[in-house]
């Protein structure tokens, strides 16, 4: 391997976020020049930003699936099946929020847990499992919806896609997370310490936690500035919490890594792989049911057509985002971050006009490149 092949390589794989971040100044200028500014203005973030979150919702959990070496093509179908059944109970059979959350949320971890139980004990390729429900859930939309659309009444529901937070949550909540980072990084900091491993300098972790603390701020003043923080973006960070929590600090976390790296010796270390995947994959069904209820609530409908190609999204978002093809590498920051990336591109080039063919030419060439920077990172190398 030549000197500059090299140096690329150790780029991409110590400043692959940074990276990432850059790419989304750039399309984000480019969009707000080509739209005279209106792709910057507060309430197109706003909108930017609730477009993202159905797509992060599908990332969050997808990027466990690709992780643990697998991976699930029915998301998509699954989020219209469980966004139409939230319209059904809602316009036909009028049930109660809570009760209408309860049954989506309890389809979509049964679907889920089916799901992995194919996969892990069955031993049906995962591709195969989930490209049979990427079928099947999307013919009983089709029946249950009768193919045509469910309205829904509830304003509760309504709420759960369109609301806003009051001003003054939405900046507890931004310090919230500040102050979450910074116990969270000196944490880290007092814990390789003690296993004399190596600490990077205070003010390199001092400078991160400053930057990440602007424009935390600056993103709660945008959205401020027209009508709050989105329900359904409040929701996605609560998920990136919890699950980069799941990832980093738990036992099930480290297993999933070590899963998608060395699944013989994972198994032979006495681990439960079988029950790990399917536990991966009623989470992905936990997350199919909160992106088909905010589709929904978002549409105020549920239709036949929704989720269409939302696990090319997803999947896409995961591999942006630094999740590796070969598993046992990526997090769920990353994947957000391609999530929003994906959705900067649709917003950008849905208010430019652009015909939805040159959308889907553009998003396939960026999941190409993507993929082609996890090989130059070595992430995708064999282990």
């Amino acid at each position: 391997m030549s000197t500059a092949s090299k140096n690329l390589q150790r780029f991409f794989s110590q400043y692959k976020i940074l990276t990432l971040l850059f790419a989304i100044i750039v399309i984000w200028a480019f969009f707000n020049h080509l739209t005279n500014g209106a792709f910057l203005s507060a309430r197109n973030i706003s909108n930017l930003f609730r477009q993202m979150a159905i797509t992060g919702m599908l990332a969050s959990g997808m990027v466990f699936i690709i992780i643990a070496g697998e991976i699930d093509l029915s998301v998509g179908s699954l989020l219209g099946l469980l966004g139409g059944l939230a319209a059904i109970l809602d316009y036909t059979y009028h049930l109660p929020l809570p009760m209408i959350f309860a049954i989506v949320v309890a389809a979509g971890l049964f679907v889920g847990g089916w799901t992995g139980f194919w996969v892990s004990y069955f031993r049906v390729p995962s591709f195969i499992v989930s490209l049979s429900g990427f079928l099947a859930f999307r013919g009983i939309l089709l029946g249950i919806t009768k193919g045509v659309t469910v309205p829904i009444e509830s304003p509760g529901l309504v709420a759960f896609g369109q609301g806003y937070l009051p001003e003054i949550f939405g900046n507890i909540i931004a310090v919230a997370v500040v102050l979450f980072l910074v116990v969270q990084t000196f944490r880290n900091r007092s814990s390789r310490a003690h296993y004399g491993l190596l600490v990077a300098p205070l003010w390199q972790d001092v400078g991160k936690l400053v930057v990440t603390a602007l424009v935390v701020a600056g993103f709660m003043y945008t959205l401020n500035s027209y009508e709050g923080v989105p329900v359904p973006v409040l929701v996605t960070l609560v998920i990136l919490a919890i699950f980069t929590f799941m990832a980093n600090s738990t036992v099930f976390g480290r297993r999933i890594y070590s899963i998608g790296s060395n699944l013989e010796a994972t198994r032979l270390s006495g681990v439960n792989v079988r029950l790990i995947k399917v536990a991966v994959f009623v989470l992905m069904g936990l997350m199919c049911a909160l992106a088909g209820l905010t589709t929904t609530a978002r549409l105020a409908a549920g239709g036949p057509s929704a989720g269409t190609l939302g696990e090319l999204d997803a999947i896409a978002s995961c591999y942006i985002g630094g999740t590796s093809s070969r598993g046992g590498v990526g997090t769920v920051y990353g994947a957000l971050i391609g999530a929003l990336i994906m959705a900067s591109l649709d917003n950008g080039m849905s208010m430019l006009g652009l015909d939805s063919f040159w959308q889907m030419i553009v998003k396939g060439s960026i999941l190409l490149l993507a993929v082609w920077v996890d090989v130059m990172s070595g992430a995708g190398s064999d282990r």
